[in-house]
């Protein structure tokens, strides 16, 4: 199912739960809901993810990693980029993956890439991640795109400023693999995890 608006029968469909139920978790705020001009309930792709993520409720594989997801990594070590380009290569084929290492590599590759989901270092030489998460942000062509944000120190007052720059969330490195993919809206299904399932990075 790749549609982007999902109905409470969808939804119900996709949980493995009545259409009632979905349409009372709307009701109670506990998952995020349009109204149509006629009255009837949509549910964005986004927030079923969301609220599946936050339930601890597993989701399709096919409707989480749908073709055309494009993930672009921002993160200035060389290393950790390439761990996480191949960690989503090896685990979601279906996934387009890209990379930048500074915050002008990153704009070129927004517009070329157009990405889904942007894996955002904040703390790179030069570049204010919080800055270029405010400009993805402001653009037209680039707002749509989800952003998770990565840190090695992490403090309150950043992980506020990321949020309120637009950002879902801020993860501390070093992150599991679960954690990762959770974040993102992913689950780990397709292969095993190897050593310890955690992504260092500095």
């Amino acid at each position: 199912m790749s549609k982007e608006v999902l109905t409470p029968n969808e939804v119900a469909e996709l949980l493995g739960v009545s259409p009632v139920t979905v349409r009372q978790w709307a009701q109670k705020g506990l998952i995020q809901a349009r109204t149509t001009p006629g009255g009837h309930r949509r549910f964005t792709r986004e927030a079923v993810i969301d609220f599946a993520r936050r339930m601890a409720m597993v989701l399709p594989e096919g409707f989480i990693a749908v073709p055309g997801t494009r993930v672009l990594i921002v993160d200035d070590d060389r290393q950790f980029n390439g761990m996480l380009v191949a960690l989503f290569k090896q685990k979601y084929p279906s996934v387009e993956v890209e990379y930048a290492y500074d915050g002008f590599e990153a704009g070129r590759q927004v517009l070329r890439f157009k990405p889904t989901l942007v894996l955002l270092d904040i703390m790179m030489p030069g570049m204010d991640g919080v800055d270029v998460c405010r400009s993805l942000k402001a653009d037209e062509a680039s707002r749509s795109a989800r952003v998770i944000a990565m840190t090695g120190h992490p403090t309150r007052e950043l992980e506020q400023r990321v949020i309120s720059a637009g950002a879902e969330r801020l993860l501390k490195k070093p992150f599991s693999t679960d954690e990762l993919l959770a974040a993102c809206g992913l689950s780990e299904t397709e292969t095993e995890q190897r050593g310890d399932g955690y992504v260092r990075g500095i």
